[in-house]
């Protein structure tokens, strides 16, 4: 097979490891800087441009889409659905798991475990806000954040109230989250591929952090997880429309919550902490489900 991956730094941990993967089996594997890539929109004969030449004749393509560039990557990948080319995970897919709060009330309509959440737009509404989800200490995200940037756990009142309002004045979109003190500040990253986790990591914030990411100082480990944990996992995946997924679950009194749900998920950390061939897995994936043709939505989402 001949299989794409849009990426935009081959020397990343995952893009390596992919190519390395791919080559391994047999494949040829092509790296693709999205952000090159020019596409001419027409009705009969769509095509994708790429430093002078066409790319019209991969099988398979893998999205290594960065949260910065989710608008015109996804748009790319789009036109390689419109030629009929297998995407691992769907352009449609994609862009629901990056909207933090359409991808938070397709999980609620679905009855899946999560932190008490609130939304809100105007400064009049905080205090019933801050009520809503069980007074401090609260956690206050935005929406456009990523690995932890833009995360503020707020321990008082007039801190929550402040940070709040701060953020409402400049005009940015925030979500309101219950804390969930039990946690202690670890989250679990389950890595789906499929139907079902092919791996699982406990990330432990550093000290004197709330944030477990591991690109903000967190360690990681492996863990063995609750066949609780196994059906939320792969149904947050499954709602989101993603084949392959990194769902991030906390360990709550009441069960488990799920905070997020990757959809470029790093093969760095979770291959580390478990030892698992990660990257091996992704193409086996491809290799039984791809076909020309094969997308639910041919770039229509």
């Amino acid at each position: 097979m001949k299989i794409a991956i849009l990426s935009r730094d081959p020397k990343l941990y995952s893009t390596q490891r992919l190519v390395e993967a791919g080559t391994q089996r047999g494949h040829e594997i092509k790296v693709v800087d999205v952000l090159r890539c020019y596409m001419n929109i027409t009705s009969h004969r769509p095509s994708i441009h790429y430093k002078g030449s066409i790319l019209d004749d991969f099988d398979a393509v893998i999205p290594r889409i960065g949260a910065t560039v989710t608008f015109y990557g996804t748009a790319v990948l789009r036109q390689f659905e419109m030629l009929g080319v297998y995407p691992l995970n769907e352009s449609v897919a994609i862009t629901r798991s990056r909207d933090k709060l359409r991808s938070l009330q397709l999980l609620a309509r679905k009855g899946i475990g999560l932190p008490v959440t609130g939304f809100a737009h105007a400064p009049d509404d905080i205090d019933d806000l801050i009520k809503m989800v069980g007074g401090p200490p609260l956690v206050i995200k935005l929406l456009e954040g990523t690995q932890g940037i833009g995360v503020v756990l707020a321990e008082t009142y007039q801190a929550a109230e402040s940070v709040i309002q701060a953020f409402l004045g400049l005009k940015v979109h925030i979500l309101v989250q219950e804390y969930i003190a039990e946690a202690k500040g670890t989250d679990i990253r389950c890595l789906v591929i499929g139907d079902k986790v092919v791996a699982a990591m406990k990330r432990q914030a550093r000290e004197g952090d709330f944030r477990s990411n591991i690109h903000r100082g967190g360690s990681a480990a492996l863990v063995r997880i609750t066949p609780e944990e196994r059906s939320t996992a792969v149904r947050a995946a499954k709602t989101m429309g993603l084949n392959v997924a990194g769902v991030d679950i906390i360990r709550s009194n009441h069960g488990p919550l799920v905070l997020e749900v990757n959809s470029s998920p790093g093969l760095n950390g979770i291959e580390t902490a478990t030892g698992r061939d990660i990257a091996g897995q992704i193409i086996q994936f491809i290799e039984k489900n791809a076909r020309l043709g094969k997308t639910r939505t041919r770039g229509k989402g």
